[in-house]
């Protein structure tokens, strides 16, 4: 698992990028132990910037007990998300064509997505019953 990557992703989850370091470290653990397809996730998004240093290229800033993704990290994750230009585009499909069902990859992106946003919400109503 690429750490640099990983960070890039956790903050940009977060609203306004920002995360407090338990926060961080806890959703690093999940994707650590989530198994291989994380870890050449972000072998392969590490792959188009070599030189990857978050801190050091201005990507993340640390302020008030954690870090915040700057707009120049948002743009570099982006960058790494883009597909290269040398990969086919999807044709154009008539439209009555049937929908073919959803790789299983894209399932799985969508309940990751889905998880990460019960999480959210978890974080927050516990945040409003504490105060």
């Amino acid at each position: 698992m690429n750490f640099q990557v990983t960070v890039l992703k956790i903050l940009v989850s977060y609203p306004d990028g920002f995360a407090v370091m338990a926060d961080l470290k806890r959703d690093m653990a999940i994707l650590a132990t989530s198994g291989s397809d994380w870890a050449d996730r972000t072998k392969r998004l590490a792959a188009r910037v070599p030189d990857l240093d978050i801190f050091s290229q201005g990507l993340v800033e640390r302020e008030n007990g954690g870090w915040k993704i700057t707009a120049k990290g948002r743009v570099v994750l982006e960058f790494m998300e883009t597909r290269p230009a040398a990969e086919p585009l999807m044709e154009t499909v008539p439209a009555d064509a049937p929908v073919p069902p959803l790789p299983q990859s894209a399932e799985r992106a969508r309940r990751r997505r889905e998880r990460r946003e019960r999480r959210r919400e978890a974080r927050e109503r516990a945040r409003a019953n504490a105060s």
